[in-house]
């Protein structure tokens, strides 16, 4: 095996005698002109490698004695290197050491062999170095494409294309987890529902994915059943289920167990939901580690305009009079009749006092999630509704309820959701020139992690997933990339550039899911019904040109080569899916991003830096620091930390990116300490006046852990 760095190198005489660890830490350590070492944090990458990762990496004298030993002693699926002839693995390994890849960072580098490549059974010596791990995973997604599998590799070893952490850290190997990153299910108003549910929740967290979990269909505390008055305990019963659930089911130890769980604005108990996560909530109902998430729409938002009374609707009631499930339904289209139904029981309360909670509560805990229901579905091109979403709330896509025998078999398999993820590097992306190839090989290799990924202990998993094929192509280092560029990431070049890029990478995801449409002859379940198939999708694309208006944007797209779709190629695409269709249901998610931007060397998603030096704390080592791709003391300027650059700059840029993705946008918004819950209130209402779908955490900097990273999702950290 090849060593990841010369056995020899220089280290300045003035940090010579340190440690990898303290190499590290010259970054937190300016000199007296404020400027930062980042040559020391190159050094510590390298030192890490020689003085840990090859001294503990098990050596092989060829790759076939490599190959042999990890599938005989059950490290490696032999089915999946049976799919391809010698010649062949050895040139794709060649391929991929030809890269020459070098970590950018000791965090990328002690992220990667903590918690990905493959290591002896005790844990104590690796078994892999990046590119195995590149080539193993390209290899199963590729599944025998000899072209594909090449692609995967130039794809991942260049940065261009990153696959979600399950994936990476599980494709090729024989004791693995799913490929999947989450999973949304939901819950209908009978004990049947819930007991399968929270026995999904068990199966699916097992194998390592996220859950989430729709409530809002649940009946009330104090609802009757059966007729009988006050009987039901509404969903905090539920809840403490599913947190117990989760922290007991967790893949090998790998991943801990994570659950989330979304409740509707108007559903009789949402104050009592909220209440969970207050700092002094009794310990009877305090929800400690599920995240939660509330599904609120325009009518709430008018109400509390207008400083009106807002009804909270029993679920139970709805779905007698209406026939539809509570979360199946639109309020603000029903509102009005549903107040004046005396069939419906319902109480109020001050809409704007629905507000204040919700702000102080995230004031104090950083959640709820929000889900901006209406805005969601007119954006949303499928036929159905969208009523939740996932623990990092980029996940929007329509469900469909299961019928369950009293035995909890089911009468009718209904379609629950999964997190099929990848992100691109925009700047990678960006340096290559053609959008165009790095989608189409990421939508392949998605679509490759939802067709393997057949979850038959959760049949209403499998069938949403075998009928949907969707999948959610995210993007990361942002940012970066703006700052390398000299773009501020609060001005309207960052803003011309997002419409642009965003724009760009929709025409190619939607083309090149048309193409596979056209290979395999086959459809996504329900294409006839959407906005695809009518056409009515492409209107917005037809009507306005995306193309760059600045000089600054336009000048720096033609210095890499880029082009863009024009109005002309819009129609063409609209053409054939209209004629061939498309093959994946969805196409886009925004994930946040977490390990797998570090090992990327990325900036996370679409938002602005923590820190330009973030601070982290990783397991036994400690404190490791981490500087912004690309960040130097020159261009420090165009690194204003998401605190500084504040919520609304950030909402407009997410606002200019959402119009292009079919699904969500992890989208968390920084606040000053001298940030009030009013000021997160007005936060909100620009968000959802300015079309944003979902909102994630709120984050408050604190100044005694100032440049400290946030926790990244759990499930779909990337």
């Amino acid at each position: 095996m090849l060593d990841q760095e010369p056995k020899h190198h220089t280290i300045p005489s003035v940090w010579s005698g340190l440690d990898y660890h303290a190499l590290n830490a010259v970054l937190n350590l300016p000199d007296a002109n404020g400027r930062v070492s980042f040559e020391a944090d190159r050094h510590a990458a390298r030192e890490y490698f020689l003085r840990h990762v090859n001294q503990n990496t098990v050596f092989f004298h060829s790759l076939a004695e490599k190959l042999d030993y990890l599938v005989d002693e059950g490290y490696y699926e032999a089915e999946v290197l049976e799919q391809y002839s010698t010649p062949f693995k050895e040139s794709i390994w060649a391929q991929a050491w030809a890269h020459k890849f070098r970590f950018s960072t000791f965090l990328g580098a002690f992220k990667y062999y903590t918690s990905y490549t493959l290591k002896t059974r005790d844990g104590n010596r690796y078994l892999e170095r990046f590119e195995d791990r590149v080539v193993m995973v390209a290899l199963a997604l590729a599944r025998g494409n000899e072209v594909l599998a090449r692609r995967i590799v130039d794809e991942v070893l260049t940065g261009r294309f990153q696959p979600a952490t399950p994936t990476f850290l599980n494709a090729g190997k024989k004791s693995r987890g799913e490929l999947v990153s989450c999973f949304l299910l939901r819950f209908e108003d009978n004990m049947e529902s819930i007991g399968r549910g929270i026995n999904s929740a068990l199966q699916l967290s097992k194998r390592g994915g996220g859950v989430a979990l729709l409530l809002s269909n649940l009946r009330e505390a104090g609802a009757p059943i059966k007729g009988i008055a006050n009987q039901s305990s509404g969903v905090i019963p539920v809840m403490k289920l599913l947190e117990d659930s989760f922290s007991y089911a967790n893949q090998l130890g790998a991943r801990q167990g994570a659950g989330a769980v979304y409740l509707h604005a108007h559903h009789p108990d949402i104050m009592r939901f909220l209440d969970t996560k207050r700092e002094n909530a009794d310990e009877k109902i305090r929800i400690k580690t599920l995240s939660l998430g509330v599904v609120i729409p325009d009518i709430t938002f008018e109400l509390a305009k207008n400083n009106a009374d807002m009804y909270m609707f029993s679920p139970h009631d709805v779905e007698k009079v209406t026939g539809k499930a509570f979360g199946d339904i639109s309020i603000s289209e029903h509102y009005y009749d549903f107040v004046d139904d005396p069939r419906i029981h319902k109480t109020k309360m001050k809409a704007r006092q629905f507000f204040q909670t919700l702000a102080e509560v995230q004031f104090e805990s950083g959640y709820p999630y929000i889900l901006f229901e209406d805005t969601a579905n007119r954006a949303n091109p499928i036929d159905g509704r969208i009523n939740m979403s996932n623990l990092c709330s980029e996940i929007l896509q329509v469900n469909s309820p299961s019928v369950l025998n009293e035995d909890l078999t089911f009468a009718d398999i209904g379609s629950d959701i999964s997190c099929n993820l990848g992100s691109l590097n925009v700047a990678k992306v960006i340096d290559n020139g053609d959008i165009g190839v790095a989608v189409e090989t990421a939508i392949r290799a998605l679509t490759a992690v939802s067709e393997m990924s057949a979850i038959d202990s959760v049949p209403s998993v499998r069938a949403g997933n075998d009928r949907s094929h969707a999948i959610g192509l995210g993007q990361m280092n942002l940012h970066g990339f703006l700052a390398r560029e000299r773009i501020h990431y609060d001005s309207p070049e960052a803003l011309d550039f997002t419409r642009a890029y965003f724009a760009a990478v929709a025409f190619h995801a939607i083309n090149a899911s048309n193409k596979i449409a056209v290979e395999r002859n086959e459809t996504f379940d329900g294409f006839e019904k959407s906005r695809y198939a009518d056409g009515s999708f492409f209107d917005m694309y037809l009507e306005e040109s995306f193309a760059p208006t600045s000089d600054k944007v336009r000048e720096v797209l033609e210095k890499f080569g880029v082009a863009l779709p024009s109005v002309a190629d819009w129609g063409a695409l609209k053409e054939r899916v209209m004629k061939d269709g498309l093959f994946n249901r969805n196409l886009q998610a925004i994930p946040p991003t977490g390990s797998i931007s570090y090992i990327n060397h990325a900036t996370a998603s679409i938002h602005p830096v923590a820190a330009k030096v973030e601070i982290r704390k990783e397991g036994k080592i400690g404190r490791v620091y981490y500087p912004a791709p690309y960040l130097t003391n020159e261009n420090a300027e165009y690194y204003r930390d998401a605190y500084e650059i504040g919520p609304e700059a950030i909402i407009d840029l997410y606002a200019e990116a959402t119009r292009h993705v079919d699904q969500g946008l992890s989208l968390t918004l920084f606040f000053p300490d001298t940030a009030t819950t009013r000021d997160i209130n007005k936060a909100q209402i620009y968000a959802w006046k300015k079309g944003i779908k979902t909102i994630y955490y709120i984050r408050l900097r604190q100044a005694a852990l100032a440049g400290t990273e946030v926790t990244a999702c759990v499930s779909c950290q990337l």
